[in-house]
């Protein structure tokens, strides 16, 4: 019997979904003082591994930035069975983010509204806990999330970028340009192709060689999908990451009251699913060989990170489903996938 559905109804339910948040990503701070114990319990098995961005991933699944905001719970994450951790998004300046509450449940829909808004210490704040949890042994992939603050205004968001890019890019396993969050007032405008070409290419030379990826929007038309990933293989990229929250509030089974009282924000969960995987085809279709794609996007179970896989993704991350499925997600999904028979299918 899973007892965190439970411990959901009774404990979290009732809670402002936020002080949630803060409660759980405590406990999970706290898992590294129980040793070997629970990260042998939870370690994906060998056969998960995958070879990406010149580094191995023990496992194709990770968690999406958004959770460990300020990069302060890596090894936690990593202990309960995450391949690959993403931090942030960090911004060049410290910055509270928008006006609470900002995240909202749609528990009939396992789904989530957040307007956040970015918030977070500073790329420079996060720095030298990256730079601490590098030393482990047993460590994540650590991905590094970077956007723009909500001081800066959008012509000069590319030097904003870069000032974080020069920091995080040497400790960082790879770097993610996040272009397409709804949350910050002009961000998304910088998907328009003339815009995202010249702070692509400054944020890649800034980072010196580490991998870099582009997150993109789910709210965007097949030709601006094709147009960036072009652009995205033309500037010599490593990847793309599809993708973010929706501004979309098709398709919920909230009435339309509950959706009016929520408000703006993006929205996650298994309602983004079908429209996750259709931007996954279409990079995929554009993508040379080679070209890494990350997708995260209302996957829930091993059933849909192999749907995943099978559409063209490189590797799966998750962020909403861990709300809701509680702190060993990560240990199932790898155990399915290991007895789904992955690594015969990837051999073929």
């Amino acid at each position: 019997m899973r007892l965190y559905p439970l411990l959901f109804r009774v404990v979290f339910k009732g809670m402002d979904p936020e002080r949630a948040h803060h409660l759980a990503f405590r406990v999970i701070q706290a898992t590294p003082l129980l040793g070997g114990v629970l990260r042998r319990a939870c370690a994906p098995d060998p056969s998960l591994r995958v070879e990406t961005l010149g580094l191995t991933f023990p496992s194709p699944f990770g968690l999406a930035a958004g959770f460990d905001k300020n990069a302060t719970a890596i090894a936690g994450l990593g202990a309960i069975g995450f391949g690959h951790v993403e931090v942030g998004t960090l911004t060049r300046h410290a910055q509270p983010g928008n006006p609470k509450p900002r995240m909202f449940r749609l528990i009939g829909d396992r789904g989530l509204v957040n307007r956040m808004g970015f918030n977070n210490g500073g790329s420079a704040a996060a720095l030298p806990r990256i730079e601490k949890a590098r030393l482990s042994r047993h460590r994540p992939v650590i991905g590094v999330n970077i956007g723009k603050s909500r001081v800066t205004e959008v012509e000069d968001a590319t030097q904003d970028y870069v000032w974080s890019a020069e920091r995080l890019a040497p400790i960082a396993d790879y770097l993610a340009v996040n272009v397409s969050s709804p949350n910050t007032p002009g961000l998304r405008g910088l998907q328009e192709l003339e815009t995202l070409e010249p702070l692509l290419a400054a944020v890649r030379d800034a980072a010196a060689g580490t991998p870099l990826l582009v997150k993109i929007a789910p709210d965007m038309e097949d030709e601006q999908i094709d147009g960036i990933v072009a652009l995205a293989v033309r500037l010599g990229l490593d990847g793309i990451i599809a993708n973010n929250t929706t501004v979309s509030r098709e398709g919920l089974t909230a009435t339309e009251a509950e959706i009016e009282r929520i408000g703006a924000g993006g929205l996650s969960g298994e309602p983004l699913r079908e429209r996750s995987l259709a931007v996954l085809k279409r990079v995929a279709q554009s993508a040379p060989e080679g070209f890494c794609i990350i997708s995260v996007g209302g996957v829930s179970s091993a059933e849909h990170v192999l749907e995943r896989l099978s559409a063209g993704a490189t590797l799966v991350q998750g962020y909403t489903a861990f709300i809701y499925e509680g702190p060993l997600w990560a240990r199932r999904i790898n155990r399915e996938l290991r007895r789904s028979g992955w690594r015969q299918a990837r051999a073929i």
